[in-house]
């Protein structure tokens, strides 16, 4: 786990965050962190706030208040372009990934590598796949089926090859283990392990109580808008969780 100290900075600091459509706060002045190597849970009802906090980091929304600092330095994160600037990546629960395609072309999708001629080099960029997935998941073997072929595992493990590849150190993970079954499942907590290990933080938005305390270091939480609090899921119960989600009661404010 992370151990952030006073002389570490964030990977990502998003301080006073604000979001309002028409009347209803959205994002109500909050204010969270990442570390390297880290792993923060962002949890919450639907309409809690998460997700549109998300996707201001992403760039996928504007936000009408608030600073976001990558590494301490003050951002100006309006698009999705802007975020990817920050090596900021987002694995959504769609993917998106090209059915028909396989793992390379999927890695490579919009980016693909050509030769000096000009043509694509479907060599070139199964090599780099087969590095990148080699580093991130020593296992996957199928290489050359095409990703509608793969289990929900293997299609994650593509997803986030892609992002790494592309020298993400940010990733917003949305509902990363959802409908998958338990091998799945940890072999995507597996995946999560290792790019802990490589130095990335990493937002998980999630629903699922259990997996958050199995794969975060630290949880925020909140409720209508607002930040309940920010807790380490060793020090806190499922139950502790659920009542700040439920209630929007913080059982430790000194944990945060």
């Amino acid at each position: 786990m992370a151990k952030p100290t006073d002389k570490q900075t964030p990977l990502v600091e998003m301080r006073d965050m604000q979001k309002a459509f028409g009347g209803i706060r959205a994002v109500d002045h909050v204010t969270v962190d990442l570390y390297p190597g880290e792993v923060v849970g962002v949890l919450g009802h639907n309409g809690a706030g998460k997700s549109v906090l998300m996707k201001m980091l992403s760039g996928a929304l504007k936000r009408d208040g608030g600073e976001i600092y990558v590494n301490g330095q003050l951002t100006d994160i309006n698009n999705p372009r802007d975020a990817r600037d920050y090596n900021i990546e987002t694995i959504y629960q769609t993917l998106a990934l090209a059915d028909n395609l396989d793992a390379s072309s999927n890695l490579f999708l919009g980016r693909e590598i050509t030769s000096p001629l000009g043509f694509v080099d479907d060599a070139r960029m199964e090599a780099e796949t087969r590095k990148i997935m080699g580093r991130l998941t020593p296992n996957f073997r199928r290489y050359h089926t095409p990703v509608a072929g793969l289990s929900g595992g293997q299609r994650q493990s593509v997803a986030i090859s892609r992002a790494v590849y592309f020298n993400a150190k940010i990733l917003i993970m949305d509902e990363p283990t959802a409908a998958l079954g338990v091998e799945e499942t940890r072999m995507v907590a597996e995946l999560i392990d290792e790019l802990k290990k490589q130095g990335i933080g990493i937002f998980l938005i999630d629903h699922d109580i259990h997996q958050v305390k199995t794969l975060c270091d630290r949880a925020s939480v909140m409720k209508n808008g607002k930040l309940v609090g920010t807790v380490k899921v060793d020090e806190v119960t499922e139950d502790d969780l659920l009542g700040m989600i439920i209630l929007g009661k913080n059982p430790k404010e000194s944990v945060a």
